[in-house]
C-alpha cells in the first residue's frame, strides 16, 4: 500500500503548529497580548503549510476556526462570517458563470480568439497577462479582475502548455500581481485608496482632487509594472516555446462553428454581471443592497433557469458541484480570517504603536520602514487593513516629527497595493487554477523586497528633487 505521507510531510505537518506554540512563547507578553501572539503564530503556521504544502491549501485555510476553537482568543462569529464574506460571493457567482462559459464551449472560442490576437510567444504572453490586468485595475475591482481574466488564460493554457510547465505558473501568477498593482494608478484602484483620499481630505480641509493622485502615483503603478515584467522574463526559462503558431490558431478559429444562441446567452450574463457592477454608482441610491457581489450571484442564479437551446438548463447544480473552485472560495476565507485576527486581536497595532514610538528622522530609512511595515500588512491581512491601519501611523510619525505628512502618504499608498507572497486575497485565484503555493511564495517573495527597494528610494527621490510631489 503506497504511503499517505512521507517523512518529510510529516515533519512539515508537526512543524505547523509548533511554530504557533513558538510564537506564543517568544513574542514579549508585555508588547502582545495573548491573543495578539496566538493571532501572529497562525499566520507564520498557515504560512509555512501554504508554501511547503505537506495538506491542500485549503485546508489550510481552516487553521483559524481551529486555533479560535481551542484558545478562543476572539468572538468566532467574527472569523466565521469570512468564510461567506462578499467577495466569496462575489468569486462564486464569477465562478458560476465562467462554468456556463465552459458548458457552452464559449471559453474554447475566446481561447483561440486570444491566441490569434497575442500569439504564442512566451515573451509577449507575460507582458500582456501582466499589463492588461494592471491597466484594467487601474479603474475596475482587482478580484473582479482576476476572476474575469484567469479562467481565460487557464483555458489557453490548456491548449498550448502541457500540465506542470513552468511558463504556466508564470502567466497565471502574473494576472494576479498585475491586478494587484494596478491598484496604484488611480482612486478608482480600491477601496484601499479611497481610505487614503479620506486622509488627504481631512489633512487639507478640501476635496481631494483625483487628478492629484494620478500624476504623483501613475509613475510608481509603471515602476511596479516595469519591475513585475522584468522579473518574470528573468524567470522564464530559456529557449521555451509554446505549442502552435499564430497561424494555426486562426485556423483552429475559423473551423469553429458560428456562435450558438447558447454561447451568446453565456456571454451575455457574464457581460450584464460586470456591466452592472461597473455601473452602480448610477442605481446605489435606488438598490443600495446590490453591491457587485450580490450582482455577480444574482447572475449566477440564473444559470440554473435561464433554458438552452434544446431546453435544459444552461447549468446544473451536479455541474457546478464539479466545476466551482471551491478551494479558491476556502483560500480567500482563509486569508480574509486570519488577517481579521491580526488586526482583531491588536498584533497589527502593536507593531504600529512601535514605530510611533522610536526614533525616526523622516528620511530614507524612516520611509524604508513605513514602505516595509505597509506591504507586510497588506500580505497578511489585506490591501483595505493595510490602508487603515499603516495610514494612521504614518500620519502620526511624521506630524510628531513636524514633517508633511502628504508624500509620505503618497508612499505608504503605493505600498499598500503591492502583496505576492502568500495564497491570501486575489492571489487564491490562480492558486485554485493550478498555480503553487510554493511558487508563488519563493517568486513573491524576490518581488516584494524588489518592490520594497524600489518604492522606497523612488518615493525618496521624488520628495527630494521634486517638492511639488508633497503638495495638493
Amino acid at each position: 500500500m503506497e504511503k499517505i505521507f512521507n517523512k518529510s510531510q510529516i515533519a512539515e505537518i508537526i512543524l505547523g503548529p509548533l511554530l504557533l506554540v513558538m510564537i506564543v512563547l517568544l513574542l514579549p507578553a508585555s508588547a502582545f497580548s495573548f491573543a495578539a501572539r496566538v493571532a501572529v503564530g497562525t499566520v507564520v503556521w498557515m504560512g509555512f503549510w501554504w508554501i511547503t504544502v505537506p495538506v491542500s491549501a485549503a485546508v489550510t485555510a481552516f487553521i483559524p476556526i481551529v486555533v479560535n476553537a481551542l484558545l478562543g482568543i476572539l468572538p468566532m462569529e467574527g472569523i466565521i462570517s469570512d468564510y461567506f464574506s462578499e467577495i466569496v460571493v462575489l468569486l462564486l457567482g464569477a465562478d458560476l458563470l465562467a462554468i456556463a462559459w465552459h458548458e457552452t464551449g464559449f471559453d474554447r472560442r475566446l481561447s483561440l480568439k486570444a491566441l490569434c490576437i497575442i500569439g504564442p510567444s512566451a515573451t509577449q504572453q507575460i507582458i500582456v497577462w501582466f499589463v492588461l490586468p494592471a491597466l484594467l485595475s487601474t479603474v475596475l475591482p482587482n478580484a473582479v479582475v482576476c476572476m474575469v481574466l484567469t479562467p481565460i488564460a487557464f483555458a489557453m493554457l490548456q491548449y498550448i502548455t502541457k500540465e506542470g510547465s513552468p511558463i504556466r505558473s508564470i502567466i497565471l501568477a502574473a494576472i494576479a500581481w498585475g491586478a494587484g498593482v494596478g491598484g496604484v494608478g488611480t482612486p478608482l484602484g480600491g477601496a484601499m485608496n479611497l481610505i487614503a483620499v479620506g486622509y488627504f481630505e481631512q489633512l487639507t480641509g478640501r476635496e481631494f482632487a483625483y487628478l492629484d493622485w494620478i500624476v504623483r502615483l501613475l509613475p510608481f503603478m509603471l515602476l511596479l509594472i516595469v519591475i513585475g515584467v522584468a522579473y518574470l522574463l528573468l524567470i522564464k526559462p530559456k529557449n521555451v516555446s509554446l505549442e502552435g503558431s499564430k497561424e494555426y490558431f486562426q485556423g483552429m478559429y475559423q473551423e469553429l462553428p458560428p456562435m450558438s444562441r447558447d454561447e451568446m446567452l453565456s456571454v451575455a450574463l457574464f457581460g450584464a454581471a460586470m456591466l452592472l457592477a461597473f455601473l452602480r454608482p448610477l442605481f446605489e441610491a435606488w438598490l443600495p443592497g446590490l453591491k457587485p457581489a450580490y450582482i455577480f450571484m444574482l447572475f449566477g442564479m440564473l444559470t440554473f433557469v435561464l433554458p438552452k437551446q434544446d431546453g435544459t438548463a444552461l447549468l446544473t447544480w451536479e455541474r457546478a458541484e464539479r466545476g466551482v473552485g471551491w478551494n479558491l472560495l476556502f483560500l480567500i476565507a482563509g486569508g480574509l480570517a486570519v488577517g481579521g485576527m491580526i488586526s482583531d486581536s491588536g498584533a497589527a497595532q502593536v507593531v504600529a504603536a512601535q514605530l510611533v514610538n522610536s526614533h525616526l528622522s523622516g528620511g530614507l530609512l524612516t520611509v524604508l520602514l513605513f514602505v516595509a511595515f505597509t506591504i507586510m500588512l497588506a500580505e497578511i491581512a489585506s490591501n483595505t487593513a493595510a490602508a487603515a491601519i499603516a495610514l494612521p501611523v504614518v500620519i502620526s510619525v511624521t506630524q510628531e516629527l513636524g514633517l508633511n505628512p502628504i508624500p509620505y502618504i503618497f508612499i505608504t499608498a503605493a505600498a499598500f497595493n503591492c502583496a505576492y507572497i502568500l495564497p491570501t486575497s486575489i492571489r487564491a485565484i490562480p492558486v485554485a487554477h493550478g498555480l503553487k503555493p510554493s511558487f508563488m511564495g519563493k517568486n513573491g517573495f524576490a518581488l516584494t523586497i524588489l518592490s520594497i527597494l524600489a518604492i522606497s528610494m523612488f518615493g525618496f527621490a521624488l520628495m527630494q528633487f521634486i517638492p511639488a510631489f508633497g503638495i495638493i
